[in-house]
């Protein structure tokens, strides 16, 4: 049986015996193609899910919001302490404020997914930088209503940086410098934010 063009054999499918095949037709490398990339995600994955350490189990993440909880009722409380003042004419304790009634509403919003996430992690020594970081934050708030912002907040992100991130020491002395040069700038000089300050 030949085609109708040039009297070459026809090939089921569509493609001739020359080797033509048709501009839809896929080959069985270009099939695997999608289901290969798949199957290195999931490698990939898998690989991440191994470095990983154990999830915390429920007690654990219920305790962790609970100690989320304590620290936003403890930011409200020193918040209070500097005068919240009003919307209109807001205190040094404004942002503190609403700082800490976020932590609490989210704290509360974890005890009550405690038994269905997976997302915390069980405390290994690496979870000693995020209890630094969190301590940090406690000298800063204690700090920043007797000595102003400037040198509490330039100690926290330079030890952030240098001490937990492991940066550089140049990067760290010039980012904390300019990152308290920034806030000044914006909430002090132009905004006029009644924040605690030297200067």
């Amino acid at each position: 049986m030949t085609s109708r063009r040039g009297g070459r054999p026809a090939v089921p499918g569509g493609a001739t015996a020359a080797g033509d095949r048709p501009a839809a037709a896929v080959g069985p490398d270009e099939a695997a193609v999608p289901g290969t990339l798949h199957g290195l995600e999931e490698a990939v994955h898998e690989l991440a899910d191994e470095d990983r350490p154990p999830p915390a189990g429920p007690a654990a993440n219920v305790v962790i919001a609970l100690a989320v909880v304590a620290l936003g009722a403890a930011t409200v409380a020193g918040a209070l302490g500097l005068d919240v003042g009003s919307p209109a004419t807001p205190g040094a304790g404004t942002w503190p404020f609403l700082v800490g009634v976020v932590l609490v509403v989210l704290g509360l919003a974890l005890v009550a997914l405690a038994r269905r996430t997976a997302d915390a992690e069980r405390f290994t020594g690496a979870s000693w930088l995020v209890v630094a970081g969190l301590a940090s934050m406690v000298v800063f708030v204690a700090l920043i209503g007797v000595i102003g912002f400037e040198i509490p907040a330039a100690l926290v992100v330079f030890v952030w940086l240098r001490f937990l991130g492991h940066e550089g020491w140049r990067l760290s002395v010039v980012t904390s410098l300019a990152v308290v040069a920034g806030f000044y700038l914006v909430f002090v000089a132009a905004l006029s934010v009644p924040i605690p300050h030297l200067f």
